[in-house]
C-alpha cells in the first residue's frame, strides 16, 4: 500500500512542487483540507480530502476538520505496539508517513493596524498544533515538517534512505515542530495578556513568555571564545531585523548591542537634529545642531578620541554634507531614518563602514521592549526606561533660579544622563557633552572623570547625575570646576546639605525626583 501523507499548510511556499514529488518519484497518496487540497487539486495534483477520508464533514465554518481519530490515529500509532495494528485495523485507520502542517498567520494577523480581538482569536489555529504535537511525540515512527525549509531536505533524506528517513533527521524536524508551536502558543499568551494587561501597564504578567527563530549565527559574542546567534521575535520582521542595510560587513553581537543603546538614546530627541555616538554602549558624544551636519560635528567633537570606531545614531535622513563628515574617520556603524541618494554614494567611499536605516516608526516613536536579564535560575525583567521626560515637574531647589537656556541645557543632560552606565554624570554645554563619567563605583569618581574631560570648557556648563548626591561633597567640586546648574533626582538624607552648598556657591539645583540608574 501506498505510504500517506497528511499535508495542510498555511504558508504554500514550495508546497505544489514538493507534493508533485511525493507523488511522482515516492508515490505517497495524499490527504489534504480545506485551502490545501484546493490549491494542490488546482495544480493536477490527486488530493483525497479530509472530509471524505473520515467520512465526517468540515463543521463550525472550518473550525473542526482535522480532530478526528483517523487522523490522530494515524499519525500516533507505533509500528513496533502489536495492539496499536490491532486498533488501526478495528477501526479502518491508516497508518500516516509524513504530516506537513504549518499553522494559522496568528503573528501576522496581530502585527496588522487595527486589527480587533475577534479577528485575532480566528487566527488561534487549534487542528494544526494538535497534528505538529502528536506527529512530533511519535518522531520515531513518522515525520513531522512544520517550515517549507525542510521540504528539500526531506526529499534528499528518501533519495538517500528510501523506505524511512533516518531517526536522527526525524527527531531533529520534532525539535522542530515543537519549537514552532512553542513560538505560536508564546505569541499568543503575550498578546492575549496584553489585552488584559496593555504593554503600558505597570503589572508584570504572572507568566513571561519568550521565543524567537534564530535570525543569523553571530561570529562570537562579546568575545571571540562566546558563540552568539541573533534571534527575531515573531514572524513579522520588525526593529533591526527590519532594517535595511545599505552597506557594510556582517553585523556582529557588539554592534547590534551598541545599535540598541543608539537607538534608546537618538529616541530622546525628535525635535532638533541631533547626533548620538556610542562607544561599548555608552554615549561619548551627544549634540543638537541647527543641521544634521553640526550636531555630528559637535558630538564627534566632544570627543574625537573615543568616536574613533564609534557608533553613530542620528535623527534625521543623511544628507550630502553629512555623508562627507561621516566618512572622514573610522566608525564601525552608521544609523538614521533614511539617506539621500547622493549621501549614499559617498558612504561607499567607507565600504565596510555598516550602514542601516531604521524608520522613524522603529527609531523615534516605538516602544521599548522589556529589559530582560538571565540570572542563576531565572531570569529578571523589568519595564524600558523609556519615561518622557517633562522638566515642567521639576522642582527648584535653590535660591537661583534656572535661566530658560539653563532649563534646556540641563534637559539635554539628563537626558543623555539616563543611557550613561551608573554611576553616571554627564556635563553639557551649548547643546553638545562636553565630559561624561560612567559606570564608577562611587559618584565621586564620576565627577572627576566628568569634569577632568571637559576641561577649561566647565566654566558656564551644567552638570546632570542619574542619582543623587550622597554629600556634599560633588556639589563643591563642580562649582570649583566652573559649573553654574545642577540637575539629579535628589532623595539623600542628606539633600540639605547639597541644597545649602550649593546656595553658598551661588548654583542652580533642580530636583526631578526620578532615579535613571543604568547597570
Amino acid at each position: 500500500m501506498a505510504r500517506l501523507a497528511l499535508l495542510s499548510t498555511s504558508d504554500k511556499t514550495g508546497l505544489i512542487e514538493f507534493a508533485r514529488q511525493l507523488v511522482a518519484e515516492f508515490e505517497f497518496e495524499i490527504v489534504s483540507s480545506g485551502g490545501t487540497a484546493k490549491v494542490l487539486k488546482e495544480a493536477g495534483l490527486p488530493v483525497i480530502k479530509v472530509a471524505d477520508y473520515t467520512g465526517f464533514p468540515e463543521i463550525l465554518g472550518g473550525r473542526v476538520k482535522t480532530l478526528h481519530p483517523r487522523i490522530h490515529g494515524g499519525i500516533l500509532a507505533r509500528r513496533d505496539v502489536p495492539q496499536d495494528a490491532i486498533d488501526l485495523e478495528n477501526n479502518q485507520i491508516r497508518p500516516i508517513d509524513l504530516v506537513v502542517v504549518n499553522l494559522y498567520p496568528f503573528q501576522q494577523t496581530i502585527a496588522q493596524p487595527h486589527v480587533s480581538l475577534a479577528e485575532a482569536i480566528e487566527q488561534i489555529d487549534i487542528g494544526g498544533p494538535a497534528m505538529i504535537r502528536a506527529a512530533a511525540k511519535n518522531y520515531a515512527h513518522l515525520t513531522v515538517l512544520s517550515n517549507p525549509n525542510q521540504y528539500d531536505s526531506y526529499l534528499q533524506e528518501l533519495r538517500t534512505h528510501r523506505e524511512q528517513v533516518s531517526l536522527e533527521f526525524r527527531q531533529t524536524c520534532a525539535c522542530e515542530a515543537f519549537s514552532h508551536t512553542a513560538n505560536y502558543d508564546s505569541a499568543i499568551a503575550n498578546y492575549l495578556q496584553n489585552q488584559q494587561s496593555p504593554v503600558n501597564s505597570e503589572e508584570l504578567p504572572q507568566k513571561f513568555t519568550i521565543s524567537g527563530d534564530r535570525l543569523q549565527s553571530l561570529r562570537y559574542g562579546e568575545n571571540p571564545h562566546q558563540s552568539a546567534a541573533w534571534y527575531q521575535t515573531g514572524t513579522m520582521a520588525t526593529g533591526w531585523a527590519a532594517a535595511t542595510k545599505l552597506q557594510g560587513k556582517e553585523l556582529s553581537y557588539n554592534n547590534l548591542v551598541d545599535l540598541e543603546a543608539a537607538k534608546r538614546l537618538i529616541a530622546e530627541f525628535t525635535d532638533t537634529p541631533a547626533a548620538v555616538i556610542i562607544k561599548h554602549t555608552n554615549p561619548c558624544g551627544v549634540a543638537l545642531g541647527s543641521s544634521l551636519l553640526a550636531a555630528y560635528e559637535k558630538a564627534f567633537n566632544a570627543d574625537s578620541v573615543s568616536a574613533f570606531g564609534g557608533i553613530v545614531a542620528l535623527n534625521r535622513a543623511i544628507d550630502v554634507p553629512t555623508a562627507n563628515a561621516l566618512t572622514q574617520t573610522f566608525l564601525e556603524c552608521i544609523v538614521a531614518p533614511g539617506c539621500d541618494a547622493e549621501a549614499a554614494a559617498i558612504l561607499q567611499a567607507k565600504s565596510k563602514v555598516r550602514v542601516l536605516i531604521l524608520p522613524d516608526a522603529e527609531t523615534l516613536q516605538a516602544t521599548s521592549p522589556p529589559t530582560v536579564n538571565a540570572i542563576a535560575g531565572g531570569f529578571l525583567v523589568q519595564k524600558a526606561d523609556d519615561l518622557v521626560e517633562d522638566s515642567s515637574q521639576w522642582q527648584v531647589v535653590t535660591e537661583k533660579t534656572p535661566t530658560p537656556a539653563q532649563m534646556v541645557e540641563l534637559l539635554l543632560a539628563w537626558k543623555v544622563c539616563k543611557h550613561v552606565k551608573s554611576n553616571a554624570i554627564v556635563v553639557t554645554k551649548n547643546g553638545t557633552t562636553i565630559g561624561i563619567g560612567a559606570g564608577q563605583m562611587n559618584r565621586v569618581g564620576s565627577v572627576k572623570i566628568a569634569l577632568e574631560q571637559a576641561g577649561e570648557k566647565t566654566k558656564g556648563a551644567v552638570l546632570a547625575s542619574d542619582g543623587f548626591f550622597p554629600f556634599d561633597d560633588s556639589v563643591r567640586t563642580a562649582a570649583a570646576a566652573g559649573i553654574e546648574a545642577i540637575v539629579q533626582p535628589g532623595g539623600s538624607v542628606k539633600d540639605k546639605d547639597s541644597i545649602q552648598a550649593a546656595n553658598e556657591l551661588g548654583l542652580v539645583m533642580v530636583f526631578t525626583g526620578i532615579r535613571h540608574f543604568l547597570h
